[in-house]
């Protein structure tokens, strides 16, 4: 006996027949032909092949399938009385709920890659396989250099970059690279200035929505990402994953004009500029330049006498949080 296959059951159409169907008969068209994929994988398919009972799928599934091709072709018969839409909408419930029957009298599973914990469903078991190791933690390839494992061939190769410093996607417009193609993405728009994404709170604009997400949780308090070793909890999960490492210990930055290993990328380029003498930012007050905007940025606070950290405890207030944390302690004891 041959095997049914996903292409016996098919609704084909020629170019010009489907020009002629409006869109809600396209889409529904297509719904029908997702759900005959799905009902045909969930029958004991291997790829697109049925081995069980295909001549029962047959009885069941292909004189539905023709009636719709009929329809949606426009067949007189069927359109007299009611438009194609209806009786599409029609015959595809009735196919749909005669499947769902042929699955339930032979107690098939509807669809055996459904993930048990969080409940999402695959149509490729190496995808559904994939996807259990973030629930398993289970992390098959792993850094010969740092230890660290990944849980697709892909995350470690994008990890390697960190180590052999390997930046593939290059800026057209600039000289700039980046170990990630969404690096580079991002900071295409950094010469473009294109901001679409603008928080309704206030009036900045993100050149990325998931940047107008993470803002918004500044606004929100809102702080999703939690650690599972400690307390903390954070708006963004990059934070969370550099956290993780005051845990572990991991240091996976390394200089390589000394022996100084690095939690964080960012730590690693200041201190690069330690041997190159590098200071780019410079006070326009006064001569003083600074390896870090943020150093520049608190050495301003002395000329402009601006003191944002206040004790609630008392009237004093500081240039610098270091100088606050400090204070407390002499109300804390």
């Amino acid at each position: 006996m041959n095997a049914v296959t996903y292409e016996d059951l098919h609704v084909n159409f020629t170019q010009e027949e489907w020009a002629l169907l409006d869109p809600s008969q396209k889409k529904l068209y297509k719904d029908v032909m997702v759900e005959t994929y799905r009902n045909l994988n969930a029958i004991g398919v291997k790829g697109v092949r049925v081995q069980r009972n295909p001549l029962n799928i047959l009885n069941v599934v292909k004189p539905l399938l023709y009636m719709l091709t009929v329809m949606l072709k426009g067949m007189k018969g069927f359109i007299q009385k009611r438009s194609p839409l209806k009786l599409f909408t029609v015959s595809k419930t009735f196919y749909l709920t005669q499947v769902s029957k042929y699955i339930k009298e032979h107690k098939l599973d509807r669809n055996p890659m459904n993930v048990i914990k969080c409940g999402k469903g695959f149509r490729m078991p190496s995808c559904l396989k994939r996807h259990e190791r973030i629930h398993t933690g289970e992390k098959p390839y792993e850094c010969n250099q740092c230890g660290k494992g990944f849980i697709t061939p892909c995350h470690l190769k994008r990890h390697e970059r960190i180590h052999t410093g390997e930046k593939p996607y290059k800026c057209n417009q600039c000289d700039k690279a980046f170990s990630q193609y969404v690096h580079l993405q991002i900071h295409r728009s950094t010469h473009t200035g294109e901001k679409p994404f603008k928080c309704d709170e206030c009036d900045k604009a993100f050149s990325k929505h998931f940047h107008l997400q993470n803002h918004k949780r500044t606004h929100t308090g809102e702080k999703p990402y939690k650690c599972n070793q400690c307390n903390k909890a954070f708006s963004q999960h990059t934070n969370l994953h550099i956290h993780r490492r005051t845990h572990t210990g991991e240091k996976p930055f390394k200089c390589n004009e000394c022996d100084k290993v690095f939690s964080q990328f960012g730590h690693l380029q200041i201190h690069i500029k330690t041997h190159t003498g590098d200071k780019p930012y410079k006070c326009n007050q006064c001569n003083k330049a600074f390896y870090q905007k943020r150093s520049l940025q608190t050495h301003i606070r002395i000329h402009t006498g601006e003191k944002p950290y206040k004790c609630n405890q008392c009237d004093k207030a500081f240039s610098q949080y270091g100088h606050l944390y400090f204070h407390r302690r002499i109300h804390t004891g």
